[in-house]
């Protein structure tokens, strides 16, 4: 009795549940292109965390952004969400996958502080 739903014509039943598909032969991997294109995107400023570095005074200086961009770049490639980077004596909360720093805290500001909602720390 033939197949009704041609199976038998398509080659069989269901493929095996180890079957992966193989990456195309003498291209990057998946995760040396995610890894390239998170490095190359510039980090963001939410409109809070600009507010707090304002007001706190915290300087973002070319060598503190490298250390905190290399922070991040570590946390993503770690597959973190939402870091707590500690660069010197400033912690900044960043989303990983947006490259956005939600909020700085600089030292004094810092002893009173709980930091929720955090999946990793970095220390840059």
């Amino acid at each position: 009795m033939p197949d009704p739903i041609g199976i038998d014509r398509l080659g069989g039943g269901t493929p095996s549940p180890t079957a992966r598909p193989t990456p195309p032969a003498g291209g990057p991997a998946f995760g040396d292109l995610l890894a390239g294109k998170l490095k190359s995107s510039p980090l963001t400023f939410s409109g809070h965390a600009l507010q707090r570095i304002e007001r706190r005074g915290i300087n973002l200086d070319p060598t503190t952004m490298k250390r905190l961009e290399d922070g991040v770049n570590r946390a993503a490639a770690k597959g973190c969400r939402d870091s707590l980077v500690l660069v010197d004596k400033t912690a900044f909360v960043v989303s990983v996958p947006n490259r956005t720093v939600i909020t700085a805290v600089d030292q004094q500001h810092m002893h009173e502080q709980v930091f929720t909602n955090v999946d990793s720390a970095v220390i840059a």
